[in-house]
């Protein structure tokens, strides 16, 4: 019987494009040396950042990689392994092309062909749920909390804060921390690997329930 593809989803802001670098070189060009990433804006220059960003024609597709080579890795893994890949965002509109083709076309810059974008606002658990996800990747604590309290996927957050990832997630079950894409794909690996592998002659021993001692005799 054939196994089915190893079912895998990456959030695009924090896992796979840089977007904290891209607002912080926005503020400092709009507000100065006082928008540094220690100082955190007020709501209204808050406001002012994302209205400048959804002013910039297709601003989706300046975002350099978190992790340079990363996207190309995971296009050859796909590849290899024939993992099914799609991309969730949640990312608002800008001015130029919709959300969805900004990335479609900074995925296929990056060397990953015929990606399949997602633009979402529901919870990553409902749409972990309806595509019958194994593993969805995101940088955000609740939307890995959504997944495996609203789906049987496991949760991959990719934590590269300086600050210890919070402790509710270190012991909760099917979520797992990393430090980045390189990382997450290293783990994606070894889950897949260990989902392929027939299990061995003394583990399939262990799972059989022992005869009943009337049916030797």
């Amino acid at each position: 019987m054939t196994r089915r593809p190893f079912r895998v989803a990456f959030d695009m802001d924090g896992v796979l494009a840089d977007l904290n670098s891209a607002l912080s070189r926005a503020a400092r060009t709009l507000f100065g040396a006082a928008a540094m990433p220690e100082i955190p804006l007020t709501k209204r220059r808050r406001r002012q950042l994302w209205n400048t960003v959804q002013s910039t024609p297709n601003f989706w597709e300046t975002l350099e990689e978190t992790e340079p080579g990363a996207v190309a890795r995971l296009a050859a893994l796909v590849r290899e392994r024939q993992w099914e890949v799609v991309f969730l965002t949640t990312r608002p509109e800008t001015a130029g092309d919709s959300v969805q083709t900004q990335t479609h076309r900074w995925l296929v810059a990056r060397g990953f062909p015929c990606p399949n974008v997602f633009v979402v606002r529901r919870s990553r658990g409902a749409v972990a749920a309806v595509f019958e996800l194994d593993v969805v990747v995101d940088d955000r604590p609740e939307h890995c909390l959504d997944v495996v309290s609203d789906s049987s996927a496991r949760a991959v957050l990719a934590w590269r804060r300086r600050t210890e990832a919070p402790g509710i997630m270190l012991n909760r079950v099917r979520i797992d921390v990393v430090s980045g894409v390189h990382d997450a794909l290293n783990l994606l690996l070894d889950i897949d690997a260990r989902r392929c592998d027939p299990p061995s002659l003394l583990s399939r021993l262990l799972r059989t329930p022992a005869a009943h001692p009337a049916s030797v005799l």
